[in-house]
């Protein structure tokens, strides 16, 4: 009897060929010899599928075969042809996950967070950091063999780190489930790691910040991350450093801001006053009649560029504070003061009140 395609993979005749795909797959899952080992009618099952497979899948065999039937696409009922290598490697990447054998790995990155101040970031520091880490066990040198023994050859696979075994028609390779695709197996393995070459420690590190990093600056020290397994080369450590706020200062690039408060007799006769700086106080000349806001430059006092090496400015802002408090002396005399001020010496509070007459008539 003529076999009918669509049903020995379960689709209708109108399946896409992602249905087909999918309904293969999954029959094939099913009935693949390596889960029924020595089961026949599995095995022939199995090539039920392919053959059904190999028709449908192509657009103009299956057309053959919808036209002709089986013996149209070039198939008859006793067996099979075609090239199936194509979607063979698809079934087989899904069922064993093909692997090479297995050689050195590379050891995984590090990630450290360091706090630090201010002023390191703007001057530099030098600080020593404790990292926990694997690193090459020092009794057997990372080979994961007790002193005194070596890795042998794997007798499984022949220390090629894979297997081959025929299934009914078909050839596998699969990764050596003795070794591990390593071609080596670990007779005595060593007390102090259990064989797995690598301990857990900790690092003692020191680490140079350059002047002029900023939050979220990014260190990178070659070869210091985790241990790479069978000579593999370790990862890299990186320090991210994270800068804490200062309670006077800010950054804006290279340049530092700070507010000044100063009283109203130092803005409105002009003073001399004294602000901080990264590097301690200096002096700062307020002119006659200086207003809130008011923006003076400090040359040189900022934080270095990590660029050009040349220093950012300390902005300087001023804020005029009106007393909380004041005594009866006090009160008589800013009431004097102003009974004889008027408008006339606050330019800012007439050219405002001028405006408003000027929009609301």
């Amino acid at each position: 009897m003529p076999k009918d395609y669509y049903q020995i993979l379960g689709v209708d005749r109108n399946a896409t060929e992602d249905e087909l795909k999918k309904a293969f797959r999954r029959l094939a899952h099913t009935h693949h010899p390596d889960k029924r080992s020595g089961d026949k009618e599995a095995e022939e099952k199995f090539k039920e599928i392919n053959e059904a497979y190999s028709v449908l899948r192509d657009p103009q065999k299956r057309a053959n075969y919808d036209r002709f039937g089986a013996a149209g696409a070039g198939l008859g009922d006793a067996g099979f042809g075609g090239d199936f290598g194509d979607f063979f490697g698809d079934i087989f990447s899904d069922f064993f996950g093909a692997r090479r054998r297995a050689g050195p790995e590379p050891g995984n990155d590090l990630r450290y967070d360091l706090n630090i101040t201010f002023q390191d970031a703007a001057f530099g520091a030098t600080k020593k950091v404790t990292i926990p880490k694997t690193t090459p066990c020092p009794s057997c040198r990372g080979s994961g063999a007790e002193a005194g023994t070596s890795p042998v050859s794997c007798s499984r696979c022949n220390g090629t780190g894979q297997e081959k075994f025929q299934q009914g028609f078909l050839r596998i390779s699969r990764t050596c489930a003795a070794c591990r695709g390593r071609g080596t197996v670990i007779v005595a393995p060593c007390k102090e790691c259990r064989g797995g070459g690598a301990v857990r420690t900790e690092r003692t590190l020191t680490v140079n910040i350059p002047a002029g990093v900023s939050e979220g600056s990014r260190l990178r020290i070659t070869g210091e991350g985790e241990y790479g397994a069978h000579g593999g080369a370790p990862g890299d450590l990186y320090i991210y450093l994270v800068v804490e706020p200062h309670p006077i200062f800010k950054r804006e690039d290279d340049d530092i801001i700070c507010e000044v408060p100063v009283s109203f007799p130092q803005a409105a006769l002009g003073s001399e006053i004294e602000v901080p700086t990264l590097e301690g106080p200096a002096k700062l000349k307020i002119p006659p009649g200086t207003q809130t806001g008011k923006v003076f430059r400090l040359k040189g006092k900022g934080i270095g560029s990590m660029r050009t090496g040349r220093r950012g400015d300390e902005v300087v802002y001023i804020r005029i504070e009106t007393p909380a408090k004041l005594n009866k002396r006090q009160k008589e005399l800013l009431e004097e003061f102003a009974s004889i001020s008027g408008d006339e010496g606050y330019p800012q509070k007439k050219s405002f009140f001028d405006k408003v007459k000027e929009i609301f008539g």
